[in-house]
């Protein structure tokens, strides 16, 4: 478990979260945009894939100790987005999908990505750089990457989405 500011708590997601991840990816707020609707066996496979591997850490966000979302942090040298921009090695990416539909638009969402990029800022001194690509449609997204000290680079053509690529440096004050 890593404790983050704000309250904030960050453990690997194991088999045993597939229930609970599987029932937040159906929530429409997330399925619109994640597009991972999945049962929970596809869900406790795709979990136990990610933690025997080396791009991924599939995470489980809690705060004041009540889970609340799913967070992946990935190598983007790993990740095929490391295609779509001048990637450095180090480069970590970012993907969060609060789950709780009751805890959308209060902020939550911003203020998890600023501790988690803080972290991670601090505990991997080589890098100098997070980024994330949300749908450049997902204005609540969009909104909360800037809000946590994100700053969009350009839009990226993936193969299933019009992304805006957004970059959280260590000399951004957020």
């Amino acid at each position: 478990m890593l404790h983050l500011e704000d309250g904030f708590d960050l453990r690997p997601a194991t088999t045993a979260d597939a229930v609970q991840i599987a029932a937040w990816m159906a929530q429409p707020h997330i399925r619109k945009w994640w597009q991972q609707d999945w049962s929970v066996e596809r869900w406790a496979q795709a979990l136990d894939e990610q933690a025997a591997g080396e791009h991924s850490i599939p995470c489980v966000a809690a705060l004041d100790s009540e889970d609340l979302g799913y967070v992946e942090l990935y190598r983007v040298r790993h990740d095929r987005l490391a295609e779509y921009y001048a990637a450095d090695e180090h480069d970590w990416g970012v993907h969060l999908a609060i789950g709780d539909s009751a805890r959308t638009g209060r902020g939550i969402g911003r203020r998890l990505l600023r501790s988690l990029a803080d972290a991670v800022l601090r505990a991997d001194p080589r890098c100098d750089r997070i980024v994330a690509e949300p749908d450049a449609g997902n204005a609540p997204s969009v909104r909360a990457f800037g809000a946590a000290g994100f700053v969009t680079q350009g839009e990226l053509q993936l193969p299933e989405k019009t992304a805006l690529l957004m970059v959280r440096t260590r000399t951004v004050e957020a």
